[in-house]
């Protein structure tokens, strides 16, 4: 074809290309039942998903099938599709890819259009030469990923990295290649959607609305670059919904322009808990001489975010200040929500992120050895006020910053950084996720041998690119980071840390000896659902340690490190279901104590990160939410303790005291009381305060020694309470206390939307729970982990479709406490 300019541009248009493509394998270790075979193949998609849909390969998350599976990562694949195409007037014809994973070569009609090392970059490739009239055939072939890597790593020369596979030599999803708690399950596939664009004249490349807030007026600087066929004039219009418009005309040769408009009297955006999150339609338009070329909405939030480091007599802040608001984050890390991320749809993540306000999170954290997240991920963060922190794609290991890398780096940073900026609920670009402190305290410097480790992507071209696209956003070189490259990344008295030696070393109570400003990364392991377990298990007996639920342990030493991390709290049972929930029930109180100890310190600490909300496969790990979707115990922990009013009693001064935050947006008053009691019942001391507390405020109350000093350790408790909220303090751990065996009254009942089951305890029952999934798999609980005094009572309501009989909610396996625990071992 010829390039031909028309005398008159008109609108752009799209073709689809076809859903299902064939797929087929072309060399590696292929067995022979798939050699020469050809699949059809969804498109976005991913090689295993093909294989899994024709019933080709055994399901990876079952048992230790993923040993069966390492193949595919070791093969290389095609792709291949036919479209049609007429003639239509228009000057250029473009085939976009929006994500192509990751090492591709695309021939249209024998003509080779290019080659692509880059999973996290979209590509347009000009088609125009190849393109013909009638049946066309596009053909993409994918290099095996772990080779290519290895050669990678092999050409720029090696640098320290995590786990198996040098996954730091390429962009490519870092956990793809396995992690601590993933699947090593190296993907190829067209993953994300394909079309041929079809334009003249002019086409609208790139739209940045950088949004900020100067009083009551909103104020959008669009920055708009356009790419050209041609040299008209051409005018950029930019609309809010309720009419209010601006522009700027770009004349002959002019690629790029900023149109601002300014907005009296917006409703600002807030995120969860501070207000609500109005979000405002903006149109920018492409015309030549009254005709639309080209058209784009952005969906955006009048509001301002900054994250503040600042140095004070402490140290270093961190703090995240919305609309001139302090904001105590209350978050989690989020990771991919699949092995396989293609499988991951709207509706998906619209549950993980409902359960993620179940247990009242601000903020999400996109971890950096993962993917940058969809589009429906952010608009559904911007709809619930849930503020992002999106990491760039760097993980636990050292990068070179030569070419190839540094190039692929920056188009990878300038896509995504375009892409996503124009969410409200981004708060936060950060560089990497613990290389910089990998580089300080990994030993990695004597390994690296003088070679670049990627410092000048995190203090250089990452920070610049962020102020040249998106101004108005915050920006941090790495997490952990102290705000000054001087001072020592982890340093608990400067901006962000990562916990870790809690979990691999020491025992969790020591999360009350760090006094940190912010943390962004720590947990506790525990196992997934029962229910969840059993389905993706197939041993027997099924152990700890049996071969399938070993395999669903990624950690290294992680099931001595579960153990090392119990016996001094729980007894360690030899039942499994048993093990099962005494290890469920621990992660829940270590990330307890850790959580209370942190938002008991605010101001100082402005912040929790939990390591994780979500799982990518059914595995021990440190997740809140596991493989299959369902809520572990410690999801309904995090309810507890983020919620905006919280009590707890924390060591102080040599004594103890009384903490009560308030994180609500209304003051706090009435009384509060605290009584030393004995496990039944009996009122051994008390004392009563009066409770004042501001808006997003707290206190601390010393406790009186009549209180705060126990007769007897093993047998007696504080409980304070004030207008509803209650926190505990047992003197001993549960395994050297008192605990009696559990007396309970139960009953059962169905109800419109499941059953409710009420609880009545004649003794103290300790973190009593419904382990529904073990009745219904797919059954829900508005609660768990509840503590009732003597006498007293509690409904929980189960939503399930269940249809058998009530009372086998009440069975023993389902309704747990850990008096079940200690008891029978005593």
């Amino acid at each position: 074809m010829t390039d031909v300019t028309t005398a008159r541009p008109v609108a752009a248009s799209t073709i689809a290309l076809p859903e299902v493509w064939n797929l087929r394998a072309l060399d590696g270790p292929v067995p022979v039942d798939i050699a020469g075979r050809t699949i059809p193949a969804n498109v976005p998609g991913l090689v295993h998903v093909a294989l899994l849909d024709a019933g080709l390969i055994p399901d990876p998350f079952l048992d230790r099938n993923e040993t069966q599976v390492t193949w595919i990562g070791q093969s290389a694949w095609e792709y291949a599709t036919t479209f049609t195409w007429q003639a239509d007037g228009q000057d250029r014809h473009d085939l976009v890819f929006d994500g192509l994973d990751t090492f591709a070569e695309i021939v249209l009609n024998g003509h080779l259009l290019g080659r692509t090392r880059n999973q996290h970059r979209t590509y347009r490739l000009r088609i125009d030469e190849a393109l013909r009239e009638g049946e066309n055939e596009l053909v993409v072939t994918f290099a095996s990923p772990v080779a290519e890597a290895d050669r990678a790593s092999l050409e720029i020369g090696y640098r320290p990295h995590t786990y198996f596979h040098p996954f730091n030599a390429v962009r490519k999803a870092a956990c793809n290649f396995g992690w601590d708690w993933g699947l090593d399950a190296a993907s190829s596939g067209i993953w994300k959607s394909a079309r041929l664009e079809a334009w003249s004249g002019a086409r609208l490349a790139a739209t940045r609305p950088v949004v900020t807030v100067e009083g009551t007026t909103g104020v959008v600087a669009v920055q708009v670059e356009i790419e050209r066929a041609d040299d008209a004039d051409y005018r950029v219009v930019v609309a809010l919904e309720d009419g209010r418009t601006a522009q700027i005309d770009l004349t002959a040769g002019a690629t790029s322009g900023v149109v601002e408009l300014r907005a009296a009297d917006v409703k600002l955006w807030w995120p969860r808990g501070f207000g609500d999150q109005p979000l405002y339609d903006l149109v920018v338009t492409l015309e030549h001489e009254e005709a639309t070329l080209a058209e784009r909405t952005h969906r955006i939030g009048f509001r301002t975010i900054d994250v503040q480091l600042e140095r004070d007599d402490e140290g270093t802040s961190f703090r995240f200040v919305v609309n001139g608001e302090p904001v105590w984050i209350r978050g989690a890390n989020w990771i991919p929500d699949d092995a396989f991320i293609t499988r991951v749809t709207r509706e998906r993540l619209a549950h993980r992120l409902d359960q993620a306000e179940f247990a009242n999170m601000n903020l999400l954290r996109i971890w950096g050895g993962g993917y940058y997240e969809s589009d429906d991920f952010y608009d559904l963060c911007d709809e619930r006020g849930i503020l992002v922190w999106q990491d760039f794609l760097f993980a636990c290991a050292s990068y070179a910053e030569e070419e190839p890398l540094w190039s692929e780096v920056e188009a990878e940073a300038r896509d995504n950084i375009t892409r996503i900026m124009p969410h409200p609920s981004l708060a936060l670009w950060n560089g990497n996720n613990e290389n910089v402190w990998g580089y300080e305290e990994w030993g990695w410097a004597k390994r690296l041998q003088g070679r670049t480790w990627g410092l000048g992507y995190y203090l250089d071209l990452l920070p610049r690119l962020v102020a040249e696209l998106d101004p108005a956003r915050s920006y941090t070189p790495a997490s952990p980071w102290s705000g000054d490259p001087e001072i020592f990344a982890n340093d608990p008295d400067h901006g962000s840390v990562h916990l870790w030696e809690l979990w691999n070393r020491v025992d969790y109570p020591a999360y009350r000896d760090i006094h940190a400003r912010f943390v962004a990364e720590f947990g506790w392991q525990g196992p997934a659902t029962w229910s969840s377990i059993t389905h993706a298990i197939s041993d027997s007996p099924l152990t700890p340690e049996s071969p399938g639920m070993f395999h669903h342990q990624k950690a290294t030493d992680g099931n001595d490190k579960l153990t090392d991390g119990l016996v001094a709290h729980l007894p360690l049972p030899d039942d499994t279901e048993d093990w099962h929930w005494a290890m469920s029930l621990n992660q829940a109180l270590a990330v307890t104590v850790a959580i209370e100890h942190m938002r008991s310190e605010s101001p100082r600490c402005m912040g929790s990160v939990v390591w994780q909300l979500n799982d990518c496969w059914p595995v021990t790990s440190w997740a809140a939410v596991d493989g299959y979707g369902r809520a572990k115990p410690l999801l309904y922990a995090l309810r507890h303790v983020y919620t905006d009013r919280l009590l707890t009693v924390q060591p102080r001064d040599g004594g103890l005291a009384a903490i009560a935050v308030n994180d609500a947006g209304a003051p706090w008053h009435g009384p509060i009381v605290t009584r030393r009691m004995s496990y039944d019942g009996t009122v051994l001391a008390e004392a009563s305060f009066a409770l004042d507390i501001d808006a997003r405020g707290e206190v601390t109350l010393a406790l009186p020694a009549d209180v705060a000093e126990p007769t007897d350790a093993a047998s007696e408790v504080i409980v304070v309470e004030s207008d509803g909220v209650r926190a505990l303090w047992f003197f001993a751990e549960h395994r050297v206390s008192s605990l009696a065996r559990a007396e309970v009254v139960t009953d059962a009942r169905r109800t419109a939307s499941g059953y409710d089951v009420t609880v009545k305890a004649s003794n103290l029952v300790r973190d009593l729970a419904l382990l529904v999934d073990k009745v219904d798999p797919e059954a829900v609980v508005d609660d768990m982990l509840v503590t009732l005094l003597p006498g007293e009572t509690v409904t929980f309501h189960v939503r399930s479709d269940w249809d058998g009989e009530p009372e086998r909610f009440c069975a023993p396996d389902v309704l747990r406490t850990s008096n079940q625990l200690v008891a029978d071992w005593n």
